[in-house]
């Protein structure tokens, strides 16, 4: 009997995806070069490191049904659903805020639904104990034979498949920086890079938790810490979601440079911390830093960031 084909032959993604130099005064005056890796071209439905987390977690379901977690304008919600929709297996995603299933589906969760996916809303409270083992029982009892995949698609099989970014980096660039929600995404992109290479986390979220999560996740997938890596956590603007306007002057900004829309979410903040960092003068000049752009502009994201 023959296998099934990999997930890279049936949906085809544009690996590696591209990396391009812009140039903008504010870093061409400290002498530092800024590309962009262009992940959010990578698949239309899976884009940046939503594949490349999900693509090896994918391989090892096999098609059994796939259980996630997010909140109401989870992009990884909507890229597993795609991914169930595109792939022909069944989708659960357990949704943050019960008050949610008494209210029309927003648009991200509209489209979740319209992949197929199965809405299950918890309150807050059991949101936030999803690893324990008493909801996770629960749910097994509720949805039965699942393939859990946690929250932001973080987990060992995602750092193993973020390596390829790492990798598609080597001898490009001096320093590869990447938003950071979950930590999944740096844990691997800082250990497919080589040697002499960093790797710079924007965490989008307060907390200061990111670090120990970016070394578990290494831990798990590799044995140890792996890579040069570290995070430069003054730049969240407020929390996951949230913006100022300043942010969005400075997305608004770049965007009319360089032709390229600016997703507010991650993005946004990963490269305004970098243009921060380079006034500040932290990269030496001829540094070569490259931003890892994740995602594109979505109206239900940009919707959620004002609201929230």
């Amino acid at each position: 009997m023959t296998s099934p084909p990999r997930l890279d032959a049936r949906l085809r993604p544009r690996l590696p995806s591209s990396l391009r130099e812009v140039h903008d005064e504010r870093f061409a005056r400290h002498g530092v070069r800024l590309l962009l890796k262009r992940d959010d071209l990578i698949h239309p439905d899976l884009p940046g490191n939503k594949w490349r987390k999900l693509a090896l977690n994918l391989e090892a379901a096999a098609g059994r049904t796939v259980l996630t977690f997010g909140g109401a304008y989870s992009n990884h919600l909507r890229a597993t659903a795609a991914a169930g929709r595109l792939l022909g297996f069944p989708t659960v995603g357990v949704v943050r805020g019960d008050e949610l299933a008494h209210q029309p589906l927003n648009p991200s969760l509209a489209r979740c639904a319209a992949d197929g996916m199965r809405l299950h809303f918890v309150d807050r409270t059991t949101y936030r104990a999803k690893t324990t083992p008493e909801v996770l029982e629960g749910l097994l009892g509720r949805f039965g034979d699942v393939v859990v995949v946690p929250e932001g698609g973080s987990n060992a099989l995602a750092a193993q498949g973020c390596t390829a970014l790492g990798r598609e980096l080597a001898g490009e660039v001096d320093v590869a920086a990447v938003a950071c929600g979950t930590g999944g995404t740096l844990a691997g992109l800082a250990a497919g890079l080589a040697a002499g290479q960093r790797a710079l986390g924007v965490p989008v979220v307060g907390g200061g938790f990111l670090a120990g999560e970016v070394a578990r996740l290494q831990h798990e997938a590799f044995g140890s810490r792996a890579g040069d890596w570290t995070l430069e956590e003054r730049f969240t603007f407020g929390g996951y979601a949230r913006t100022t306007p300043e942010l969005d002057a400075f997305a608004a900004g770049f965007e009319e440079r360089h032709g390229l829309p600016v997703e507010r979410v991650y993005v946004a903040k990963l490269l305004f911390a970098l243009t921060a960092l380079a006034g500040e003068g932290a990269f030496a000049p001829g540094t070569r830093v490259a931003a890892v752009v994740t995602g594109a502009p979505d109206d239900a994201l940009q919707e959620s960031s004002v609201s929230r």
